[in-house]
């Protein structure tokens, strides 16, 4: 518990070192676009050390850990804090994430994450969630090989349909500098064929759209299966063209979306950083100072995701 809330984080990463997020999504570290040169290397550094001077988060350990290690930090995380669950989005594909969750099935959730475009992938998403019991599919746009509305997909959200299980797609910026700002996939509006196509599929977009808010409440106004969830340091607001804070965007989706589309996660990750308590901190506050009712609130900050996960009796 927290601020009288029972808490469900709906997005963040299991830590690990050893592969590369286009490894872990499976893509080749030559597919579509090569490292960034060597300056967008620098600046992209420069950009992670400013991000954690402002909250004062210390860098990322580097210390070799195993994932069994690493799990059991997490679970005293989740103790310290008072978190109920966490949803692990990624880490380091499918098989590895299912050991990690065993290692907590009551407070570990695991996702799919895997190419949609691959040849066998509605075939491996079956056997995630059938066999490897995940409960959701993430997927990073900005990196797919294809067009998200591609046909060649659809299998998949087939899958995700019979076994009713949420999709969270990234959109907009991935990375900070030297990162991807525009391709075909960056815009959220770009999911409205798909999501009205299998409307019993519920898609999470994260980060409130994650520079593109205005789309994204478009894209929830016209399809109700749209969700967002909060997650991150939402610093991309600072380079907006109009003035934006935590506190306007959660009453923009509440006004919008409704408390019963908005999904909270901090995106937290690596050690000695852990679950990022600042991220939930300004958004419990953000929403006391909207005066959101303790109901709606409740719903946000884990009742919609267990309803979704089909996890209600965790509440």
């Amino acid at each position: 518990m927290y601020a009288g809330l029972t808490i469900f984080d709906s997005h963040a990463h299991f830590p690990v070192t050893d592969v590369s997020i286009r490894e872990i999504f499976g893509f080749p570290e030559t597919s579509r676009r090569s490292h960034a040169p060597k300056p967008r290397d620098r600046e992209s550094f420069r950009a992670q050390q400013q991000w954690g001077k402002a909250w004062g988060f210390p860098p990322a350990d580097k210390t070799q850990r195993s994932d069994e290690e690493l799990a059991g930090m997490w679970l005293q995380e989740l103790d310290h804090y008072g978190i109920e669950r966490i949803v692990f989005v990624t880490g380091g594909g499918n098989d590895r994430l299912a050991q990690v969750v065993n290692h907590a099935p009551d407070r570990f959730i695991g996702y799919a994450h895997h190419d949609p475009f691959a040849p066998d992938a509605a075939d491996e998403l079956e056997r995630a969630v059938t066999k490897l019991g995940l409960k959701g599919y993430k997927l990073l746009a900005p990196i797919l090989s294809k067009s998200i509305t591609d046909t060649a997909a659809y299998p998949v959200w087939e899958v995700c349909a019979e076994h009713d299980i949420p999709v969270l797609v990234h959109f907009g910026i991935l990375g900070a500098a030297g990162g991807i700002a525009y391709n075909e996939n960056i815009n959220p509006q770009v999911l409205e064929p798909v999501a009205k196509d299998f409307p019993d599929v519920n898609f999470i977009i994260p980060h409130f759209g994650c520079g593109h808010p205005r789309e994204l409440l478009f894209l929830g106004w016209v399809c109700e299966n749209v969700y967002v969830d909060t997650s991150g340091s939402n610093q991309w607001m600072r380079w907006m063209p109009y003035e934006m804070t935590i506190q306007s965007t959660f009453l923009k989706f509440y006004k919008t979306f409704g408390a019963e589309r908005i999904i909270f996660g901090t995106d937290s990750s690596h050690f000695p950083r852990g679950f990022v308590m600042d991220y939930l901190k300004e958004q419990n506050k953000a929403v006391r100072f909207l005066n959101i009712p303790d109901s709606d609130a409740q719903l946000m900050f884990a009742g919609n995701l267990a309803r979704i996960l089909h996890m209600e009796d965790a509440l």
